[in-house]
């Protein structure tokens, strides 16, 4: 049942996401000049119907082969096909025909806008749940996105199970969603338009992070987070004093990643060069790493630096052969804290565009 609101909510009753009743749909970070130009290249019709709910689309593109979860009408899926270039290939999921109806009529026109001589995209009608149904080969992608839908997935689990299976060692899935402080009740996740709004299919935070683990992502990482503004005064006497926020997060298949953050006398050095990150490359919310630099890290750090798309912009310092305990000062982020909203931003989504 839950497949058909969400089919109907953004099939039929959105036009565009002026007609959202949060800002849940809606981008605040500012996006890199080279993101920027790619998303000014996209066609009008393609990025009037982004429902998005934060950047999902990160650093160093080139040749990647990627995964769109939740394409939509197709917007990352063009931006990440202009970022990854001629060499590499996006594919994008969704199971709204609408959706997908708009996104296929363009992929001749992007390819010629980039100067291409071929699409480097294509379009897959599924659901999340079982995309071991559709055509994609286990182990193959570089990079899987997802910007606000794995909260509308029924099967959450077998969702992130997929996703771990789909990636090649050293992948990641660099993600953006709604995520609350506690279990939604039973009623609320039955109210279609919460629902469709990426309110009542949240997951509470600690159930993903359990949830991660188990698919394989032994050391979630958060990139960004934002608290969500009820914009509709209905849905906010709904939901009472449920807190909700929007994460932009990351996980990475690491065959020999610890549980924990384990401490081997380690650190790295930026050698700078990542476009958008030439002074300061970000890991997440807890690494911000200067160029140049000595900067300590734990094991599993290390792994995201040195055996991912990331190993030529940094060297290591330390052999890593004493194993010297818990590594020192590890916190998880308090993602439902207020922060400073972001002004001025001509690159916000659905809430800034009436």
């Amino acid at each position: 049942m839950l497949h058909e609101v969400v089919k109907t909510y953004y099939g039929d009753t959105l036009g565009g996401t002026c007609d959202l009743k949060t800002d849940a749909c809606s981008t605040l970070e500012i996006p890199t000049l080279q993101i920027r130009d790619a998303l000014s290249l996209i066609h009008d019709e393609v990025s009037s119907r982004y429902y998005g709910c934060g950047l999902a689309i990160p650093e160093c593109l080139d040749g990647l082969k990627v995964l769109d979860l939740g394409c939509g009408a197709g917007r990352d899926v063009y931006a990440l096909a202009k970022l990854v270039g001629p060499n590499g290939h996006v594919t994008g999921v969704d199971m709204t025909p609408e959706q997908l109806e708009v996104a296929r009529a363009h992929e001749t026109w992007h390819a010629e806008k980039f100067g291409y001589d071929n699409p480097n995209t294509r379009f897959l009608e599924g659901y999340l749940e079982k995309l071991d149904e559709l055509d994609l080969e286990k182990g193959s992608f570089d990079l899987i996105i997802s910007n606000c839908v794995f909260n509308l997935c029924v099967d959450k689990p077998a969702v992130f199970k997929a996703t771990y299976d789909l990636l090649k060692d050293g992948g990641e899935v660099y993600f953006a969603d709604v995520y609350s402080d506690r279990r939604i009740p039973q009623h609320l996740i039955e109210d279609e338009v919460l629902y469709g709004e990426c309110l009542s299919g949240a997951l509470y935070w600690d159930d993903y992070i359990q949830i991660a683990k188990t698919a394989g992502f032994l050391d979630p990482r958060v990139f960004d987070h934002r608290p969500l503004s009820i914009i509709d005064q209905k849905v906010k006497d709904k939901i009472e004093s449920i807190k909700f926020a929007s994460v932009t997060a990351r996980l990475m298949k690491l065959e020999n990643a610890d549980a924990g953050c384990e401490d081997y006398g380690q650190a790295v050095i930026y050698k700078g060069g990542v476009p958008g990150m030439e002074r300061v490359f970000k890991l997440d919310t807890d690494h911000e790493i200067e160029a140049g630099r000595v900067f300590p890290v734990c094991g599993n750090t290390l792994s995201m630096l040195k055996d991912t798309r990331f190993t030529s912009y940094f060297e290591v310092v330390g052999e890593g052969k004493t194993h010297f305990g818990k590594f020192p000062n590890c916190k998880a982020p308090q993602i439902f804290e207020d922060v400073p909203a972001v002004e001025n931003n001509p690159f916000s989504g659905g809430s800034s565009c009436c």
